[in-house]
């Protein structure tokens, strides 16, 4: 479809500070280090349709990282999935939108994730069952770069690899931050690409993972790895709380932390200003 991602990314970023701004407290920083991924794939890459959001053969997208839910409702609410005034019950009393991706509760989400490490799995199964169906559906997975230390990604990755799952593609949200620190004094990942590259997978190693223009080259390269026998990761390195300078500053502390309904609006003035 013909669109302006630029615009889409930023009416993302402005729903994102919103609805957890209504709210007063959510998983602000690594929702919004995703926008740029998101509006590419729901508005220039997956196959789907709002209107059937059932449609057999569709693409899928798994948020295995599940705490990023209200960046995937935001994305589903601009793409037409559902009505935006929604957003505004994020993890309120009888919600369709709860903190974390539930496929029971929401018009749009293909899988229930935020045990960390098992929504990549489960992506890697529906890879697999979309093979075997031979209905021509991608499936991408969205993981977090602290829930990269989980053992069962790995295991998933090995798996996808075995079964030359090439209509699996990966993201890794590369921000370099996770609740107890910096990834990199936790348990470090790196070098990252040369590990997904060992486990047999094809890597596209994205500079700058905020920036749309290079976000959409990268998933055109993994659209064109479909067909090679690998599963592909886009490793994208993004920016924590990117968009809002005051809320990077507070680098962990950005992973889960209070937003009033005033310092959203005021967020959002910016962003809509500049």
């Amino acid at each position: 479809m013909d669109t302006d991602l630029k615009k889409i990314c930023l009416d993302i970023r402005c729903d994102i500070l919103e609805c957890i701004g209504h709210l007063g407290v959510g998983h602000i920083g690594g929702c919004l280090s995703l926008v740029e991924a998101l509006a590419v794939l729901y508005f220039q890459e997956m196959n789907i349709d709002p209107a059937q959001p059932d449609m057999p053969g569709r693409d899928r997208l798994v948020c295995s990282k599940g705490h990023a839910g209200p960046a995937v409702y935001s994305t589903l609410a601009e793409r037409g999935y559902f009505d935006k005034k929604e957003l505004l019950t994020l993890n309120q009393g009888g919600t369709h939108l709860p903190s974390h991706c539930d496929k029971n509760l929401t018009v749009g989400i293909d899988m229930t994730t935020g045990s960390l490490g098992q929504g990549f799995s489960c992506a890697v199964g529906a890879a697999l069952g979309a093979k075997l169906e031979e209905d021509g559906a991608a499936v991408y997975a969205i993981i977090g770069d602290g829930e990269s230390q989980e053992g069962q990604i790995w295991e998933a990755a090995m798996f996808a690899a075995a079964k030359g799952l090439d209509n699996l593609i990966g993201i890794t949200d590369y921000n370099k931050l996770q609740i107890d620190g910096p990834v990199a004094e936790v348990n470090a990942l790196e070098p990252l690409a040369e590990k997904w590259a060992a486990f047999g997978w094809h890597v596209i190693d994205v500079e700058d993972g905020n920036d749309v223009e290079q976000v959409s080259e990268a998933f055109k390269h993994a659209r064109l790895g479909r067909g090679s026998g690998k599963p592909t990761m886009v490793l994208l390195n993004t920016k924590k709380g990117c968009g809002v300078k005051w809320i990077e500053e507070l680098g962990p502390g950005n992973h889960n932390t209070k937003l009033t309904a005033e310092q959203a609006a005021a967020a959002i003035a910016e962003l809509r200003g500049a």
